[in-house]
């Protein structure tokens, strides 16, 4: 399969679908992959007409992780100090290709259904909404091949689900399913199946799209400040951020829609 083809983008309305489609391979994620879908990202936030983004997973999984094979072969260099200070690049890059997810300004919704392992869950815990069908199951698999996680989901599972369950999950790197995933917090909706799955998340974007774009992304910014600098940083932010945007066409938009009793039509403006 042709590396373009590795990650597709489908359009419906604002709504973006970004799919991981390696299906024969229960969508291990290769190199090209990993790079693919950090370039999607970008390519999606750029775009206008693109408000909510959502990721999926093409066959029978969401991802079995990391295509093992393959990065023994690229990743594991020579012995030597400039052999391990490639390595030290590599990872750093890859670690980017995850936060991207994070830092896009646009909503991302993961849909999980099969197999999230390892670099599944380091890609869903950077996104901002994890919803999944109840055959979903979940790993932070990396201590079962002699490994640590290191694109993410140590740093960012104990802000999600709490110490606790991070260190267990991280520790053990055993299975758990989307029933313990949604007592602990990680995702916030099981669904019977596939068809389900991808309603929901249609239905979750769609009314987040509805929404004003400058809101949901400065919303967004907002609720990652505040994680990262603490309550009194983040409420001096979010009034510097709302000085500006109580400004735009879409508050007046949105006051002008209440005054006539019907539904606000935002532009993003």
């Amino acid at each position: 399969m042709a590396a373009e083809n590795l990650i597709l983008i489908e359009k419906e309305g604002h709504v973006a679908w970004l799919v991981i489609n390696r299906p024969q391979q229960m969508n291990a994620l290769s190199m090209a992959m990993i790079n693919g879908l950090r370039d999607a990202i970008r390519q999606l936030e750029a775009d206008s007409e693109v408000r909510v983004i959502v990721l999926k997973g093409e066959g029978r999984c969401f991802t079995v992780g990391l295509d093992l094979k393959e990065a023994t072969q690229e990743l594991i260099p020579d012995d030597s100090v400039a052999g391990r200070e490639q390595l030290r690049k590599k990872i750093l890059d890859l670690q980017d290709c995850v936060t991207v997810f994070e830092s896009c300004r646009k909503p991302v919704i993961a849909a999980i259904h099969g197999f999230c392992y390892g670099g599944g869950l380091d890609f869903t815990s950077a996104c901002d909404i994890r919803i999944a069908a109840k055959d979903a199951v979940f790993s932070i698999r990396e201590t079962k091949v002699a490994i640590i996680a290191d694109m993410g989901s140590l740093q960012r599972m104990p802000n999600i689900v709490g110490e606790g369950w991070a260190r267990e999950l991280a520790l053990t790197g055993r299975d758990f399913t989307a029933e313990e995933a949604l007592q602990m917090g990680f995702i916030t909706h099981i669904c019977a199946d596939l068809d389900a799955l991808y309603a929901k998340a249609g239905e979750l974007a769609r009314e987040i799209a509805a929404n004003s774009p400058v809101a949901v992304e400065g919303t967004k910014e907002v609720l990652n400040y505040t994680r990262n600098h603490g309550v009194e940083a983040g409420l001096e932010y979010v009034a510097q951020k709302n000085a500006v945007a109580l400004y735009c066409e879409d508050f007046k938009e949105a006051i002008q829609a209440f005054a006539q009793k019907r539904p606000p039509v935002f532009t993003g403006k």
